[in-house]
């Protein structure tokens, strides 16, 4: 039997033996409502939100034990991923089922991106750098600007405690196909500062990304490379700030992550390097007492160069730079008004020969949020001069009516916008094209919540209309669709039971092309169907132990529907012990019944994977 599969059931069968024995039950504490930014750009609670809302903190994180964004987000409402391989490979996110493009992706306020293809690369941002995840689904363009068509995901950063105290902390895993990291840290921090200091690192033998068999050498990957393609990434986070007694604050964090990936691409590219950075500091203050004011900037820089069988082939350096002005005004209990203006400025440097490779932003933005009574009313509006496609509009509209029982209803309408990317427009070698016009969307949605003691269920209905999406024809040729209409429905169900804790979430989505065409009725690719997600856990004094369920029905990899992918469904088990004060041993077999799956057409998908973590953190 496997070395790796041995030592994975020993590591359970341990953990497994203490839950059974442990004589004391941990009290579950109550939940405290978490108060939550990214949907208002201003501070509010989960259950204030006119929009729909996950939140992930890093309790949730530790239990889940993920070793991946896509492993911690796979699942949540609206959300898909399509992944070309294993570990540190390309990946792409589809929030309701929107292009990978149009989801904003912030990391504590930094707006985050490759300038040249648009996307987020997901794949390198260390978990274990990560402590707390907001998740808003719909549009948001009227407060962001540009992308914001399927929602924003905003990361934020390990920060120091104010109770000053020094906090060391300490992970170290092992797992299949020789994957080992680690993370080190120092943390602190009193009433007026905090900090936070962390270097980590992890590495996996990996797996074939792309599979390749007779008589299909020029589909997938357009190579025939059979081996392992490994990964390793480097990274390090500095945060610090400073709050003064009047209130003013001063915030600054710097996080960078470098890694070095193997894929299938030969001749054009097999191995790259890349490295993520984000920069930015953020200064609040109070000129009035009813006055707020936050300026901030930042930088983000997204480098990657490509190499084939160690020789050099190509590279990309792309930088945005990016400010912003916010001005909070009360108007009165429970009135506020958001005033604003964010510049930023995109620039892309490559040895391919882009033609143009330098553009700017600049939006002013409103925004209200008042309550009447049992009324609650959120409104705003933006203004965006683009440097290469003019000038939009957008705004959204929401209201929300409470009812007795933490019963919840709202509605809400709103306009996004997305600007073609530098590849979609200039990629050389015939795979870019100059003549694409913007992409523009319309969305409405439904949905009513209710919150409970101990249990939670929410229910969301949308439609969401995108002109001009563009999309990928069978030449890999960026085109515009001129009308896609996307329609979804979102159920969440959480509860407490007889000690057990559980969260389902299901969606079911209709991303269709409504051009005329002839690809009209068809699905847009990589967008299952349905999908759910359930987890499971509970803890036995010292030990916790857990599972999470993931569905995903078929989807298609191409606009003319001709490559279907097969829907699966993936297992994970977890178990934790907790055997000395600030001391956890983890345990997780991901993939425990080796289901084998695709996301993206002939691209692997991990099967059966173990992972042992011990980590230390005062406190947990």
């Amino acid at each position: 039997m496997n070395r790796n599969l041995v030592a994975t059931a020993v590591a359970v069968a341990i953990l497994a033996t203490a839950a059974q024995t442990a004589q004391a039950r941990q009290a579950a504490s109550p939940p405290m409502e978490p108060v939550i930014v990214t949907a208002t750009r201003t501070a509010i609670t989960v259950d204030d939100a006119l929009s729909s809302v996950s939140v992930i903190t890093r309790a949730d994180i530790e239990r889940l034990q993920p070793t991946s964004l896509m492993d911690l987000l796979t699942g949540l409402p609206g959300v898909t991923f399509a992944q070309s391989g294993g570990m540190g490979e390309q990946t792409s996110l589809f929030l309701r089922g929107t292009n990978s493009s149009h989801t904003l992706l912030l990391v504590d306020g930094v707006r985050v991106g490759s300038v040249s293809a648009g996307l987020a690369a997901f794949e390198q941002i260390p978990v274990e750098q990560i402590e707390r995840i907001e998740v808003v689904r719909g549009p948001r363009s009227s407060l962001y600007g540009a992308d914001a068509i399927g929602g924003v995901i905003q990361i934020f950063t390990r920060h120091g405690q104010a109770d000053g105290q020094l906090a060391p902390s300490l992970s170290v895993t092992s797992g299949s196909r020789h994957t080992v990291g680690s993370q080190v840290g120092l943390s602190g921090g009193d009433r007026h500062a905090w900090y936070n200091l962390s270097l980590g690192g992890e590495y996996t033998h990996g797996i074939n990304a792309c599979r390749v068999g007779a008589g299909t050498v020029f589909a997938g990957c357009f190579a025939n490379e059979p081996d392992s393609d490994g990964y390793r990434n480097y990274n390090a986070l500095a945060n610090a700030g400073y709050r003064w007694d009047g209130g003013t604050e001063l915030a600054a964090t710097w996080l960078r992550s470098r890694n070095f990936v193997y894929f299938d691409g030969a001749p054009y590219g097999n191995q790259a390097l890349n490295q993520q950075q984000v920069v930015g500091a953020r200064l609040t203050f109070r000129p009035l007492a009813f006055w707020q004011v936050t300026v901030g900037a930042g930088q983000s820089l997204d480098k990657a160069t490509t190499y084939n069988d160690g020789s050099y082939v190509r590279y990309s350096d792309s930088r945005r730079n990016q400010a912003s002005w916010q001005n909070d005004l009360t108007l009165a209990d429970n009135q506020l008004l958001t005033l604003g203006a964010d510049y930023q400025l995109e620039h892309l440097s490559s040895d391919i020969g882009y033609l143009a490779s330098r553009r700017q932003d600049t939006g002013v933005f409103a925004q209200y949020q008042g309550t009447f009574g049992r009324n609650e009313l959120q409104a705003s509006a933006r203004h965006d001069h683009n440097g290469q496609f003019g000038n939009h509009d957008t705004g959204a509209l929401a209201w929300g009516y409470r009812l007795d029982h933490g019963l919840r209803l709202s509605a809400s309408y709103g306009s996004a916008f997305h600007a073609p990317t530098f590849n979609d427009l200039y990629y050389p070698y015939g795979s870019g094209n100059p003549n694409l016009k913007p992409e523009t969307s319309r969305s409405a949605e439904l949905g009513v919540a209710q919150q409970g003691e101990g249990w939670n269920w929410a229910l969301n209905a949308y439609q969401t209309r995108i002109s001009q999406l563009i999309a990928l024809d069978s030449n890999y040729y960026p085109l515009n669709i001129s009308r896609a209409r996307i329609r979804g429905i979102e159920g969440q169900l959480g509860a407490t039971l007889a000690g057990w804790r559980w969260q389902g979430y299901l969606t079911w989505l209709q991303p269709r092309n409504d051009d005329g065409g002839a690809n009209d009725g068809h699905w847009l690719p990589r967008r299952p169907e349905r999908t759910a997600r359930i987890d499971l856990d509970r803890r036995f004094g010292e030990v916790g132990v857990g599972a999470t369920w993931n569905v995903a029905g078929a989807r298609y990899d191409d606009v003319a529907n001709t490559h279907r992918l097969g829907g699966y469904a993936t297992v994970d088990l977890r178990a934790s012990y907790a055997f000395a004060p600030g001391w956890a041993l983890e345990g997780r077999l991901a993939n425990a019944f080796d289901r084998r799956y695709e996301t993206i057409y002939y691209f692997n998908q991990p099967g059966r994977s173990w992972y042992l973590t011990l980590r230390y953190a005062p406190g947990g």
